[in-house]
């Protein structure tokens, strides 16, 4: 037994298509009313972490870095409106991004060592790790 997606009949008076745009479930579940998260890369170097945020046709400007205690915030708002006065408009859409990411970090990090660059859709933030980090080395264990 599986499960499939129930779908509603159509009566012969409408269409497919207007189905498809009034189901009100399909209509939340669209792009529209989905989080939009930037996908993360988070590596690790002996000397330091570094956090890879992608979030193209952002500036500097439109992001908000902070470290509260353990906690490192990247977050971002950024809304565009274009105004035009010679049309007359029936539906006028907006265009507003927004996203909040959060990482705890790690006893490790130097959180007066921290820097951030923007370059190519790329927010690359590095986190310097701690002297007494730096000089720990992996152990390697052996099994037996």
């Amino acid at each position: 037994m599986s499960l499939v997606k129930k779908t509603k009949r159509e009566s012969p008076a409408t269409p497919s298509m207007w189905n498809q745009l009034w189901d009100m479930n399909d209509f939340f579940s669209t792009d529209l009313f989905r989080e939009r998260v930037p996908s993360v890369n988070v590596s690790e170097t002996a000397e330091d972490f570094t956090v890879e945020v992608m979030a193209p046709g952002l500036t500097k400007k439109d992001f908000n870095i902070s470290i509260d205690n353990s906690c490192l915030t990247v977050s971002s708002e950024k809304e565009v409106e274009k105004e035009e006065k010679e049309k007359h408009y029936t539906r006028k859409e907006y265009n507003y991004d927004a996203f909040v990411r959060s990482f705890n970090l790690p006893e490790s990090v130097d959180k007066d060592a921290v820097s951030a660059k923007y370059k190519d859709g790329v927010l690359a933030i590095t986190l310097a790790k701690t002297p007494e980090a730096k000089k720990e080395q992996p152990k390697t264990i052996d099994i037996g």
